[in-house]
């Protein structure tokens, strides 16, 4: 059953960025409205996701101020926060408000700078993302988020024998997605040895393991299935939405590499679009680093559990391959503004779908699943889409 549809999508490129918030997230609304043929009178809301503007910019009361630069004052603009699902959960609310009849169009998206460049150093920046950990059990042991899915991986390797060089082959593939994506952040090939060679962050992962830091904002209508075809723009089905969260702190995981929250999502989505892992044609997943890209290709039943590190390094999640993942290069390379990411890969699900997505298009793709996670994997939202039939 189609829960909502997605008309319109709008994404600036992910790197450094001198724009203010307000600026950063017109680039991708206007597009997405534009993309939609939507007016702006035609939004009855605005679900909007920023992560860490209170930290980073001291800007805080952000939803009436961007709902105001965009020319939609007067809606219903409500700001989430969710760590790296924050747009994620904001497209999840702005589904279910089209689906409840609440709203018949919602402008979903989102908007973060993280980049050094915009003020603060990469020193003060990983402690601003540190604030997703415990504050009492993570924060003041000095745990990182390298350090804490280094954690997680590690016990996967352990598990399951999974090696540096497979790890590195999700960074090697990822890179060359994003060299063919005009939007990511690094667009240029890596090979393992590069991978290998680069310093070490938190052990296992190398730089070259690791997302950027970046700047960028992602927006895309939402509108009933109903209400779809009054619009130009072409609409994509919203299939399912699964949220799912885990245990915090880290250390009170029952099975941490397992990513449990993910799982449970995982199933909800899939139950709501009556699919499962096998009958997707291609994933955009959460892999701020390499291991997480292991651990949700495993956890959205893409491939086996403890298969994830193979599946990279033998190819089978290449564009070519049987399941690709991440085309859009992923976290890895396209970049991750922390509360852009989530409508980020919902923009890139409906570029494929409408068979809009260029150099790096799947063909033939009818269903694609989107997996984005907050902190350390205790929040998961997964969204399953089908091109419109």
């Amino acid at each position: 059953m189609t829960r909502a549809s997605v008309i319109g999508v709008g994404m600036t490129p992910f790197g450094v960025h001198e724009a203010t918030l307000p600026e950063l997230f017109a680039e991708a609304t206007l597009p997405a409205l534009d993309d939609g043929g939507v007016d702006t009178d035609e939004i009855d809301a605005l679900y909007f996701g920023n992560a860490m503007g209170g930290q980073t910019e001291n800007d805080t009361h952000l939803a009436p101020t961007i709902a105001s630069h965009i020319g939609c004052a007067g809606v219903p603009a409500q700001r989430f926060e969710d760590a790296c699902a924050t747009s994620s959960n904001a497209f999840k609310h702005a589904v279910e408000a089209v689906e409840a009849g609440l709203h018949d169009t919602v402008l979903v998206g989102g908007v973060e700078r993280c980049t050094p460049e915009t003020g603060l150093g990469t020193g003060a920046m990983t402690r601003v993302f540190a604030s997703a950990s415990h504050r009492q059990y993570e924060q003041p042991s000095g745990l990182t988020f390298p350090g804490v899915f280094g954690l997680l991986t590690k016990r996967h390797m352990y598990e399951h024998d999974t090696t540096d060089e497979q790890l590195a082959g999700v960074a090697v593939k990822n890179h060359a997605n994003g060299t063919l994506n005009p939007r990511a952040h690094f667009g240029r090939d890596v090979t393992t040895d590069d991978v290998l060679d680069s310093p070490i962050v938190a052990d296992p992962f190398h730089v070259l393991d690791c997302c950027p830091f970046s700047d960028g904002a992602a927006a895309a209508v939402v509108t009933s299935a109903d209400n779809a075809g009054s619009f130009d723009g072409e609409s994509v089905d919203v299939t399912g939405v699964g949220h799912a969260t885990d245990i915090v702190p880290l250390a009170d995981k029952v099975h941490p590499s397992t990513t449990r929250a993910a799982r449970d999502a995982a199933t909800e989505a899939y139950d709501q679009a009556g699919t499962d892992g096998n009958e997707m044609d291609f994933a955009e997943v959460h892999d701020c680093f390499t291991g997480a890209e292991v651990m949700a290709s495993e956890a959205l039943g893409l491939v086996e559990t403890g298969d994830g590190g193979p599946a990279a390094a033998d190819g089978r999640t290449s564009l070519e391959g049987s399941i690709p993942i991440n085309p859009s290069g992923g976290l890895k390379a396209k970049g991750h503004p922390i509360g852009a990411t989530g409508v980020a890969q919902i923009v890139e699900l409906t570029e494929h779908l409408r068979g809009e997505a260029g150099d790096r298009q799947i063909e033939g793709a009818r269903k694609g699943v989107a997996h984005n996670l907050g902190g350390d994997a205790a929040t998961t939202v997964v969204t399953v889409m089908e091109a419109a039939t």
